[in-house]
């Protein structure tokens, strides 16, 4: 954890989630991860953000459940 105790770099933020940079930037920007921005180019994720995180499910959902053996 960095020196700032309650947050992340985005570096530390992918590897802690298992994605990449990337995609914690869109998830910063779009809102879902609370970050703060500390001059122009760095980025800090909250640590409270990031363990009550909840992954959304992909694709779209069933219209019905599947049929079973």
């Amino acid at each position: 954890m960095t020196a700032l105790g309650r947050h992340l770099t985005i570096r530390e933020t992918a590897d802690l989630m298992g994605v990449s940079e990337p995609y914690v930037r869109r998830l910063c920007k779009t809102g879902r991860l609370e970050a703060v921005r500390l001059g122009d180019r760095v980025l800090m994720v909250s640590v409270r953000s990031v363990k009550t995180f909840k992954r959304q499910p992909r694709g779209r959902p069933r219209k019905k459940a599947p049929k079973g053996k």
